[in-house]
């Protein structure tokens, strides 16, 4: 007999199934991505650090797990949502199953549930904090640690992804980019590099001084969990670089970079989680499908006044995706054109921040 799991969510919501990975309970925003593929990529993600991940594809597990996916060095959300959870995967080159790797990070999983009901709850509803148990608990105790844990809103996730200390890769390459790390992907250093730019990765909080004294010849702001607002550090240090370098925000770059010139940041109902998400150029009139992963968006409206100006906007919801700047070289986007998962529609970003440095 299969072992039992459980979900309780914040309204009273409780759900029962089957478990698997590890036997331990966990709490977090319960938040659904709707990408057909990129489960590691996903589970390792440092934006979904403090949420529970439901997918709303029904098969997880099918191609099993290989570690040159990871987005970092553990799985970062606090438990796995699935309707079907795949135990012997077909794929040659894995290296252990789904299930195997949420026992070795302390993950629990539940599966055997309707997903497309509760994605439908969230979407009406918006995302909500929840418990997720594989352990030996009652309802009403489950019950209790979702409803009291902190709201996503006033957690402080980024100090908890970041590097502690400065690390330098392509140390040899002409060109430098310091990264501050919010909760950077792997493969977010991996296309600077292979771009021949050298990274210099430094800790969420570093000061503004430190960063130039690395001598590096642009920045980018990195993705990451959590509320914008609560990086106050961040966006002090980035408010005076951003007449000395050409910037680059990804997601919560945007979000900090926007906060930078004075624009105002709101939790969304249910975000923007998946690789299918259009994205519209207001400039161009193209449209390109992008891989996202955010809970937090500007407020269009504050940004009348400052000096960034609207380029994107997402066409499901009219939300911003990418702002530029009227005279600096800065440009911010709120999806990821590192496409790991997700399409690389936009993959070209990277060669035109490169562009952008060498000709500053």
């Amino acid at each position: 007999m299969e072992n039992r799991a459980k979900l309780a969510l914040e309204d009273g919501t409780i759900v029962k199934g089957e478990s698997f990975g590890y036997e331990t309970t966990k709490i977090g925003e319960v938040v659904f991505s709707t990408g057909m593929v990129g489960y590691t990529e996903s589970l390792t993600d440092p934006s979904f650090k403090g949420q529970i991940l439901m997918s709303t594809y029904p098969l997880e597990g099918n191609y099993g797990v290989s570690e040159d996916h990871y987005q970092s060095d553990s799985i970062q959300a606090d438990g796995f949502i699935v309707r079907e959870v795949c135990k012997k995967p077909s794929r040659y080159t894995y290296q252990k199953t789904l299930n195997d790797f949420l026992k070795e990070y302390e993950i629990p999983g539940i599966s055997g549930i309707d997903t497309r009901d509760l994605t439908l709850k969230i979407r009406t509803e918006g995302s909500m904090k929840g418990a997720l148990s594989t352990e030996d608990i009652s309802d009403e105790e489950l019950l209790t640690l979702a409803r009291e844990q902190k709201s996503i809103v006033d957690r402080d996730l980024v100090p908890e992804v970041s590097i502690k200390d400065t690390q330098v890769y392509g140390e040899d390459n002409k060109y430098k980019v310091a990264i501050i790390d919010c909760g950077v992907k792997e493969s977010i250093i991996n296309d600077f590099l292979k771009r021949d730019l050298g990274v210099v990765r430094v800790p969420y909080n570093t000061s503004y001084q430190e960063i130039l004294d690395h001598d590096v010849d642009g920045l980018l702001v990195s993705c990451g969990p959590g509320n914008p607002a609560r990086l106050t550090e961040t966006i002090e240090n980035v408010s005076h670089l951003t007449n000395r370098l050409p910037i680059f925000g990804i997601c919560m770059g945007q979000l900090v970079i926007a906060k930078t010139f004075g624009a105002k940041t709101f939790k969304m109902k249910f975000g923007h989680r998946g690789g299918n998400q259009p994205v519209k150029d207001l400039k161009t009139g193209k449209v390109y499908i992008t891989s996202q992963n955010h809970g937090f968006a500007v407020d269009a409206d504050s940004l009348k006044g400052t000096d960034l100006e609207l380029a994107q906007i997402s066409l499901n919801d009219g939300t911003p995706e990418g702002f530029v700047h009227k005279e600096l070289p800065i440009k911010t986007i709120q999806y990821h054109p590192e496409a790991t998962p997700g399409p690389t529609d936009t993959n070209i970003l990277f060669d035109e921040f490169k562009e952008t440095i060498i000709n500053y």
